[in-house]
């Protein structure tokens, strides 16, 4: 469970992931709709989206000639549980997590 956690606190400690999750809070994306607010390529978001899918965050699926991102909330479990174990967090809430990344996105443009 180590290495799970690893990875996905890994994937969730560049913005650019979290501001990705935090799109898909909202439905499901084509990768091209994904990469559309970002100033960066294609190719670069891609990357992301590799990282998010390995720390299993998101499930990417080919519909058709696009291929589709989803939100997956439930990997969050684990790392709400270890979290849980410090007796400070109380478990993973989706609209908290939202309302978390509403908040934190804003400050991290600025870099």
């Amino acid at each position: 469970m180590s290495n799970d956690l690893d990875t996905v606190f890994a994937a969730l400690a560049d913005p650019t992931r979290r501001a990705i999750l935090a799109m898909l809070l909202e439905d499901d994306m084509a990768v091209t709709d994904v990469a559309e607010p970002f100033e960066m390529s294609l190719a670069a978001i891609s990357k992301h989206l590799v990282i998010l899918t390995k720390a299993g965050l998101i499930s990417q699926e080919k519909r058709g000639r696009v291929k589709w991102c989803k939100l997956e909330p439930d990997a969050l479990r684990d790392a709400s549980v270890w979290m849980q174990g410090f007796g400070q967090f109380e478990p993973v809430n989706l609209d908290a997590f939202e309302r978390f990344l509403e908040i934190e996105l804003p400050a991290s443009d600025d870099s």
